[in-house]
């Protein structure tokens, strides 16, 4: 456990180095921070420190950085402290986010945008995923011979389109009555759930006799099968700016990381349906290509149905306060308007 007085210190260290990048010394917490010690006594403290795992000195003769678990005790500290909101950061959020309301795609597709311009890393949203998303009305358009373009509405402002094969003696009058089939039997049901229906329908020989019902069913068992949500990155330019990134390396490390979409599904779908805004510092990212960065990230709702999920990806040494506001408050935003429709 820390003392008062090492809590204080180890915060304006790391205060001080995400305002400034580079080794920082007692002499400059001294100068910023009206603590009444001097620097003998904070350097000391931060020697301590050093020894308990919460800050490490990249050379004898410098200053010292935060590790991760330095990184992990800040954190902490803000959320017990329960931080203040900025109003004007608030004010400006929400302004952009109205003017953003369009299908909740359009608007996740922006709000990565946004929250990227806000807090200068890389802004990542998922949009529901397929299975937890409401039918409200399907449409079969007879594209080619042997292929079907599917159109799906669903109740929470998705239209998701889709290319399926089918038999080729199939007129789009048939395709017609599929469609009033379909919107008939199983509007109102979440994609998997109809899913679950087919498969358990397609197994009755009654079913089977008719031909029409039958393609439907295959037709289901197509479009219905199991998707993510889609994923909207942006802002690669906005962190490569930062200094954290000067190294090629780390750059490489970094576009391989954002360039492979499945690394961020895997990863945001390990999160959805978490309760408040997280934060995943370095080394406590569960997939070895986020050990290097850290991720804050919250679980937008239907009611209390999980939908999607909204984060910030940045280096470690990250203006923690100010990505804790902008994800909590993004997602809380995207929850009242999905539960207020």
């Amino acid at each position: 456990m820390l003392d008062e007085r090492s809590k204080q210190i180890l915060c304006a260290v790391i205060q001080c180095y995400i305002n400034e990048p580079g080794p920082v010394g007692s002499r400059v917490v001294t100068k910023k921070y009206s603590f009444g010690l001097s620097p003998a006594t904070i350097r000391n403290i931060m020697s301590d420190l050093e020894e308990m795992g919460f800050l490490q000195q990249p050379h004898t003769s410098a200053g010292r950085v935060p590790t991760d678990s330095g990184y992990r005790f800040y954190v902490d500290t803000l959320t017990a402290e329960r931080r203040h909101s900025n109003k004007d950061l608030t004010s400006e959020l929400y302004k952009k986010l109205e003017m953003l309301r369009k299908d909740i795609n359009s608007l996740l597709d922006d709000a990565s945008r946004m929250l990227s311009s806000l807090s200068h890393y890389i802004g990542v949203t998922m949009s529901p995923n397929a299975d937890l998303t409401t039918l409200t009305k399907i449409e079969l358009i007879k594209y080619r011979g042997d292929q079907l373009a599917v159109i799906l509405f669903t109740d929470e402002g998705i239209i998701r389109n889709k290319i399926v094969s089918i038999d080729p003696e199939i007129s789009q009058k048939d395709l017609n009555r599929i469609a009033e089939y379909i919107n008939s039997e199983f509007a109102g049901y979440t994609l998997d759930e109809i899913r679950r229906s087919v498969l358990k329908e397609m197994t009755k020989d009654k079913v089977i006799c008719d031909r029409l019902i039958s393609e439907a069913l295959k037709i289901c068992r197509d479009v219905f099968s199991i998707s993510p949500g889609n994923i909207y990155v942006y802002g690669l330019s906005e962190v490569l700016d930062l200094p954290d990134f000067c190294d090629i390396n780390r750059i490489r490390e970094l576009l391989k990381t954002i360039e492979d979409k499945h690394i961020i599904v895997k990863l945001l779908d390990n999160i959805s349906g978490s309760e408040g805004t997280r934060v995943f510092i370095g080394s406590e990212n569960a997939l070895d290509e986020m050990k290097k960065f850290s991720l804050v990230v919250s679980t937008y709702r239907e009611g209390s149905k999980p939908m999607g999920v909204i984060g910030i990806i940045g280096p470690t040494r990250m203006n923690y306060l100010k990505a804790i506001s902008i994800v909590d408050m993004t997602a809380k935003y995207f929850t009242s308007l999905l539960s207020n429709r």
